[in-house]
């Protein structure tokens, strides 16, 4: 069981709760600070005696249409319903899960004026595994993710759709057979629940999640390929590294020298003076890439621990607040650089995989003993190529983009739901062309026998080979290419 509380919510955490399936709970803290913030909007909107904006007004351009007291829930509701206008493809369940966690969070905090009823209904929305259908395009990324929060708000109304037990479903149906029935929205909670960047930062969540182990697996290939190509342990000494300071280059460079230990290979005199950059300045690139993923965690941490929505309530100092904390311009612009540096993990990948199928350093050409009548391992790395080259377009910044909304009055936004969203599928591309070059690294080694890789890497070959087999002559490659990216996405890699 996780309690919502208002301790520090960390990634790792979030990863914890979702692989180990469990429950959510609010603590008594949330409660209380639940139920102190909407009590005192309710006094507030009865004397308040002035417009407030998403309370007592209309939305966006419409701030200055105040609206009566009697149409305050009617407001709410149109609010939500009126908003679900997303396109394009389904977000995949467990990112909406992630969602569906961050905004109960979000709302824990006492500053958004959300009914306690409503933040229990997410969770057990949550536990329950009832998952709204959210769409993956709509978002501006600025005046919070309003489309895709509205598609996962709309079941609390009784509305839309959710995926239930393998099925989508409309919302009411599964609320009646759970026995639960609609909420009745009171002031400002349609805004509390739009206003957010919780579509944004599930995408983030998840992201860094799996960047991690690819980054991991990254090193993991990268020192197989290394050994099976006869490449140097130089370049992974830890003096050239420590006189350049990098955190994540110091690092790879020592996880190299693990992964590395005890391989024949790696040990016996070269005839090479230097080997080419995609595998001589692995610690520089892998590095790099670790050292993004590091900050963007920490920034995207700060976010799922915030009260992202507007306007926001203060009932302690006696302040309603319309300000821009849903902008998401602080997630997006690291979202950008993520996928950058994880693009990078891809495209030294396939350099090292080109050179594997090359004939060089005493391997045959396109890794099968008769080239020519068999193309052996020839257009995995086409495969490979075309994906980084893709990955190039994906890399192009969605935050440096902004185009005005709401007759003007949202006249920047962040676009970092494109942000998050193209970040997913560079990570499914990375995954495909590491899978890739594990197919191509394990093939290559097989033409080293007798000779033997570090015991840490031949364990890994060796349960690589449950799943993928060596291949003699040409066979129907796609999906022993499958079975390499399942191997990465369902194995973890050898452990420090």
């Amino acid at each position: 069981m996780h309690y919502i509380s208002h301790e520090h919510l960390s990634v790792e955490r979030v990863e914890q709760i979702l692989k180990g399936r469990e429950k959510l709970a609010l603590s008594e803290e949330a409660v209380e600070a639940i139920e102190k913030c909407r009590r005192y909007l309710d006094s507030k909107v009865a004397d308040i005696g002035r417009p407030v904006y998403g309370v007592t007004t209309g939305f966006g351009s419409l701030y200055n249409v105040s609206i009566p007291p009697e149409d305050l829930c009617q407001l709410q509701h149109n609010l939500v319903m009126s908003h679900a206008c997303g396109a394009g493809e389904t977000v995949r369940p467990e990112i909406v899960k992630l969602m569906l966690l961050l905004k109960a969070q979000s709302l824990s905090y006492g500053h958004s004026g959300a009914q306690l009823i409503t933040v229990q209904r997410l969770i057990d929305m949550f536990n329950e595994d009832v998952l709204p259908v959210v769409y993956q395009q709509g978002s501006l990324g600025a005046s919070g993710d309003l489309a895709p929060l509205a598609h996962l708000s709309l079941p609390l109304i009784g509305m839309g759709e959710v995926l239930y037990k393998g099925k989508v479903r409309p919302s009411a149906d599964v609320w009646n057979e759970l026995g639960w029935e609609p909420i009745r929205l009171q002031s400002k909670e349609g805004l509390a629940l739009l206003n957010g960047t919780q579509f944004m930062s599930a995408h983030a969540v998840w992201c860094l999640m799996h960047a991690r182990r690819i980054s991991e697996w990254a090193d993991v290939i990268g020192a197989l390929s290394l050994d099976a190509y006869d490449g140097r342990i130089e370049p992974f000494l830890p003096l050239t590294h420590t006189i350049r300071r990098h955190v994540g280059q110091i690092a790879t460079a020592k996880r190299f020298q693990e992964l590395l230990e005890g391989s024949e290979l790696i040990c016996r005199p070269k005839e090479h003076v230097q080997d080419p950059y995609s595998f001589r300045c692995i610690p520089q690139v892998h590095g790099a890439a670790k050292d993004n993923m590091i900050y963007v965690e920490s920034v995207i941490e700060n976010e799922i621990n915030s009260a992202t929505d507007n306007p926001n309530i203060f009932p302690d100092e006696d302040m309603i607040i319309s300000a821009g904390n849903f902008h998401g311009e602080p997630i997006a612009i690291p979202m950008d650089t993520m996928a950058v540096a994880l693009s990078e993990l891809a495209s030294i990948s396939e350099r090292r995989t080109y050179l594997l199928v090359h004939g060089y350093r005493g391997l045959p050409r396109y890794l099968v003993a008769k080239p020519g009548l068999n193309s052996g391992f020839m257009i995995p790395q086409y495969t490979a190529a075309s994906i980084v080259s893709q990955n190039k377009g994906l890399c192009w910044p969605a935050s440096c983009d902004s185009v005005p909304s709401s007759n003007g009055q949202e006249d920047h936004v962040s676009m970092g739901a494109n942000s998050a969203t193209k970040l997913v599928r560079v990570i499914d591309n990375v995954e495909m062309v590491l899978a890739i070059e594990l197919f191509n690294a394990a093939q290559a080694l097989g033409f080293r026998r007798p000779l033997r890789s570090s015991p840490v890497l031949e364990d890994v070959v060796a349960r690589f080979r449950e799943q993928v087999p060596f291949i003699e002559e040409d066979v129907y490659m796609h999906p022993l290419m499958v079975r390499a990216a399942e191997f990465i996405r369902n194995n973890l890699p050898p452990v420090q």
